[in-house]
């Protein structure tokens, strides 16, 4: 599906360019392949063009590195804090990749704006609705953030969790490889236009509850007890902006 909303020339791009990201992906792969046995379904979900947002559980350092090894070339950008932009690996990466740096409290409306320009441009957009790496493995509650952007462009929302990444540091020091799972489910459709505080919260509860679903009981957190609720009415035709593609 391609953005309804108009790009605007005024403000800066930020998103990883092929070369960067056939890089990057390639050295994840192999730092993923020495320390894990990756399990990874639902590729198929993943948008062949057009803007889209990758909303993901984080538990580890390692859930980045399986986003990349995992994901097609095409240009991708995503929010990171700003504190980690001074890391001495992990900043220079980010910066190269087209890390949109925000307050991990408050990302700003310059960072939004960058944002929905890139959607906009059909850049596809990475984020953690919980705002932080989960300490206890299970789900956080998720902020808004993913559901405004999504109303806002106008794209859809891809559903990917992973578990066993939190695992991994334990197991190295036993020389052991650990069994990592990824899932991505089918896209989210959200109405497109502005929506309030009580909407977009609605709209965030039916994201998590979706990524909960995907997760074996014991990771989903604060909404074990939920059950997905059904989408809302969206006028996108049913099979808008679905694709297949590989791990090529």
């Amino acid at each position: 599906m391609i953005s309804t909303r108009s790009p605007r020339s005024d403000l800066p791009r930020r998103y990883s360019t092929p070369g960067f990201h056939r890089f990057v992906r390639g050295v994840s792969r192999l730092v993923l392949t020495c320390v894990a046995r990756l399990d990874v379904q639902g590729m198929e979900h993943i948008p062949s063009e057009g803007g889209f947002i990758g909303v993901i559980n984080h538990l580890s350092s390692f859930d980045p590195l399986l986003v990349f090894a995992v994901m097609p070339v095409r240009p991708i950008t995503m929010f990171a804090a700003r504190e980690h932009r001074s890391d001495f690996i992990a900043g220079w990466a980010l910066d190269r990749l087209g890390a949109i740096w925000i307050d991990r409290e408050e990302p700003g409306r310059e960072a939004l704006r960058i944002a929905l320009n890139e959607l906009a441009l059909g850049t596809a957009f990475g984020i953690a609705p919980e705002g932080t790496r989960s300490k206890t493995g299970a789900l956080l509650e998720g902020k808004t953030g993913a559901a405004y952007l999504a109303t806002r462009a106008n794209v859809p929302i891809l559903p990917v969790v992973v578990w066993g990444t939190e695992q991994i540091k334990h197991n190295l020091r036993r020389l052991k490889r650990t069994t990592v799972q990824m899932r991505m489910g089918a896209l989210i459709y959200l109405p497109a236009g502005r929506a309030d505080a009580e909407k977009l919260q609605e709209y965030t509860d039916m994201i998590m509850r979706k990524m909960a679903s995907m997760l074996p009981p014991e990771y989903r957190g604060v909404y074990a007890d939920l059950t997905p609720t059904p989408q809302p009415p969206s006028p996108l035709l049913p099979g808008e902006g679905k694709g297949e593609r590989g791990m090529g």
